[in-house]
């Protein structure tokens, strides 16, 4: 006879899931052994608080301390389960994508309020990783078209997976470095949360940063190369009126502020996470344009920008 998955009743007390619970918390962090046991159940968070006293299956206890192992080795847990939610999204991730963020929402937040809604606007999210920024900004912008670049082949088929799973079709994906990978037309807004960490940075050698991967996390001795060549490049990408907005760490927000004002960025700002930390940064290229002739020609109506 085929075992259930789990069971109430005659259960072993120590293979409750209350029991197995108290053991995990002691050796990990209380949340992520939740997420985990729930990985293994196949069940939500919502599930845990009836069905504590319920039993696992032998196998069932043995694959949860299996994922206890490795968290406690210092996997993150995203990497071990495969996803992570982010916006209002469930993401496919792997060790070839950076893990979404809470804090990245706000990136997603500023660009929407310089996105009319109901317009067939041009979006491009560079380094794009699981999609999240791109997937999230396609969702709320379903008439808009998103370009989504990385230059991870297996970054970007999880993204293009990313796609399919969350029944998304207005995001095309093309493989590149930074805006080398955009097709020759204009945009009107670009994103990007590239690496920001200095290379040899100490943080990069502790937590979950240590599993992430290295491209995806620093660029140079400062961390802004990557930023450098991005602000440098955007001109040529946007419409005039075009939004660039870049996520940055905490103590770079008057940096790359200076980069975008030496490149004749306009309407320049650094918004703050709910931490009061700089994480944002943006501004945009002129009315007048800065864009070469042969995508000025393209190029509609500026977007206004957001009141908000």
């Amino acid at each position: 006879m085929q075992a259930h998955a789990y069971h109430s009743g005659m259960a072993s007390p120590h293979t409750t899931v209350a029991a197995l619970l108290v053991q995990a918390r002691a050796r990990i962090d209380p949340i992520d052994a939740e997420w985990l046991l729930l990985h293994v159940l196949g069940k939500p968070r919502s599930w845990l608080f009836a069905h504590a006293d319920d039993a696992l299956t032998d196998t069932q206890a043995a694959r949860f301390d299996a994922l206890l192992v490795r968290r406690e080795a210092g996997e993150p847990v995203a990497y071990i389960t495969g996803s992570r939610g982010f916006w209002t999204l469930e993401l496919a991730v792997s060790p070839a994508t950076l893990i979404p963020r809470p804090e990245t929402e706000l990136l997603v937040e500023q660009a929407l309020e310089r996105l009319p809604a109901g317009r067939a606007l041009r979006i491009a999210d560079l380094g794009t990783g699981s999609g999240a920024i791109a997937l999230a900004l396609a969702k709320e912008r379903p008439q808009a078209q998103v370009v989504a670049t990385d230059a991870s082949p297996e970054a970007l088929a999880i993204a293009q997976h990313n796609a399919l799973h969350n029944h998304i079709g207005n995001v095309e994906f093309h493989l590149g470095s930074w805006l080398q990978a955009l097709p020759g037309d204009a945009f009107d807004l670009i994103t990007s949360n590239p690496p920001y960490i200095a290379d040899g940075d100490p943080h990069l050698d502790q937590g979950d940063l240590r599993f992430e991967p290295a491209m995806a996390l620093s660029c140079g001795p400062d961390g802004l190369n990557a930023i450098r060549t991005i602000v440098r490049d955007a001109p040529a990408h946007l419409r005039p009126g075009g939004w660039l907005l870049l996520e940055h760490g905490l103590d770079q927000g008057g940096a790359v502020r200076a980069l975008l004002e030496s490149a004749a960025y306009v309407d320049i700002a650094t918004v703050q996470d709910l931490e009061q930390r700089d994480r944002v940064t943006l501004g945009r290229i002129p009315q007048g344009g800065s864009c070469p002739p042969s995508l000025r020609s393209h190029a509609p109506a500026a977007i206004a920008p957001s009141a908000g």
